[in-house]
């Protein structure tokens, strides 16, 4: 494997300063903050923009895809309460980044990617990197049953509105954090499976992110 990953006394400052950066714009979860410090950001950018990869910034990674701004990993994984073992299906791999801070704070996690090129590098860089989720290809707009039910649901893309396939899939007391909106800016939303039929429903700061694509999305 031709990787050339190189994690030195520069990168860590980095992400310790993006780590301060995440604190002063409110994100208070230790667990996150942690995760942040630890998985080495600059991994997933070509070597010629490793230093883009510690600013506060989203960055485009091919096929018209982003790894998002770090603020936003951040802020929806602070959402989701992740407690060790839990079930996640991540919607979107995309660069794998969210994906690893979701392991780190001891998830177990299934990721789902439609975007064929940015599969099959993800399911060559992060083993490498000690990352071991389960990975499939495939349209996330429907969730994954097949391995449902799940603690949490995370989707990393904008969605014009919740799917009803995808909060099905959560256990009772399980969340789902999504972005709802148009193809410019959606509304960070989270819903809480109260019961069989039954959710709540709560809508948080505005983003924009790249949209989800599917059946049952645009």
């Amino acid at each position: 494997m031709a990787y050339k990953f190189i994690d030195n006394y520069r990168e860590k400052g980095a992400r310790k300063q993006l780590v301060e950066i995440l604190k002063k714009r409110g994100i208070e979860d230790e667990g996150v903050l942690k995760a942040m410090g630890k998985v080495p950001r600059h991994f997933f950018f070509d070597e010629t923009f490793w230093n883009q990869a510690y600013k506060d910034i989203a960055f485009p990674i091919g096929d018209g895809q982003t790894i998002s701004q770090p603020y936003t990993v951040a802020y929806q994984t602070e959402l989701l309460h992740i407690k060790k073992g839990d079930s996640i299906l991540e919607i979107g791999t995309g660069s794998g980044y969210q994906t690893c801070i979701l392991m780190e704070l001891g998830a177990e996690v299934y990721t789902i990617e439609r975007q064929k090129a940015l599969y099959d590098r993800t399911i060559k860089v992060l083993p490498y990197m000690g990352y071991h989720p389960h990975f499939f290809l495939g349209d996330g707009s429907k969730g994954l049953p097949e391995h449902a039910p799940y603690n949490k649901i995370i989707v990393t893309a904008g969605a014009p509105f919740a799917p009803q396939i995808m909060l099905k899939q959560l256990i009772i007391g399980g969340i789902l954090v999504i972005p709802v909106g148009n193809e410019k800016e959606q509304k960070m939303t989270t819903f809480i499976r109260l019961a069989e039929n039954d959710y709540e429903k709560i809508e948080l700061d505005t983003f924009r992110f790249v949209p989800l694509v599917g059946h049952q999305a645009w």
